[in-house]
């Protein structure tokens, strides 16, 4: 069944107006009509069963609210820190990250990132990304919509307000922990919030890496085979999900 979103706070009315992109996707892409049904969330875990109240025209669709749909297992919170990655890899991130059920993204500008971004060139890269979050959730079903922040600079962001909880940094350096012992010791103390932080090409510079550790990041390895970035992240979130969920 097709699904748009609509903000908490237009969930008031009586009628609900579908509008911009949603209603774009309704009316020119589903082609729905008076008396179709479907699903609509609000971004923030709710979801409900909705009709159209009259076959679109103009820029809005007209829905009437019907019964809320079951709500679905709370799942740990998960923050995924990843260097933007070259060419639309990013996009592929975001878009898995996303039906994994992460929770935010935070992407990373590091040394050895290729990409390059100013003010107002983050800011549109944001806008996109969190666009590609929200057509992620419509797709798998997901109903909260995570958080794409605009990218920012490792340095920067190191030193700032870091997310709570267990912190874990995807490295290369000999000596690292296995992912899979130090995910089972966060079961056991029913840890429910963590965030995975995965490097750029080449993997983190040495004072980067030095940086994450000194942040209280624990260093594991997600095996022996050397992943692509992509691949790591999507690896990554899915022994956390396996594990603590």
């Amino acid at each position: 069944m097709a699904r748009f979103y609509l903000p908490a706070k237009d969930w008031q009315s009586s009628v609900w107006e579908l509008t911009g992109d949603e209603a774009h996707h309704a009316a020119r892409v589903m082609r729905l009509k008076k008396g179709d049904k479907c699903v609509v969330f609000d971004g923030e875990g709710r979801a409900a069963n909705a009709e159209v109240a009259e076959s679109p025209h103009g820029n809005s669709v007209l829905l009437i609210p019907g019964d809320m749909c079951e709500e679905k297992q709370e799942l740990a919170h998960i923050t995924l820190c990843q260097s933007v990655p070259k060419g639309s890899n990013m996009d592929f991130i975001i878009q898995k990250a996303v039906e994994l059920g992460v929770s935010a993204i935070v992407p990373l500008i590091t040394e050895r990132t290729i990409v390059r971004l100013n003010v107002k060139e983050a800011s549109a890269k944001q806008k996109k990304w969190q666009r590609t979050a929200l057509e992620a959730c419509k797709q798998c079903g997901q109903n909260t919509l995570p958080i794409v922040h605009t990218p920012i600079y490792y340095n920067e962001w190191i030193q700032g307000q870091l997310p709570m909880g267990l912190r874990v940094i995807a490295s290369l350096v000999p000596g690292v922990r296995p992912v899979r012992d130090v995910l089972e010791e966060a079961r056991v103390q029913n840890i429910r919030k963590v965030s995975l932080l995965v490097g750029p090409e080449g993997d983190f510079t040495d004072a980067e890496t030095q940086r994450a550790l000194d942040a209280d990041f624990v260093p594991v390895s997600l095996g022996p085979i050397v992943l692509r970035v992509e691949t790591a992240s999507m690896f990554g979130i899915a022994a956390m999900r396996y594990a603590l969920d």
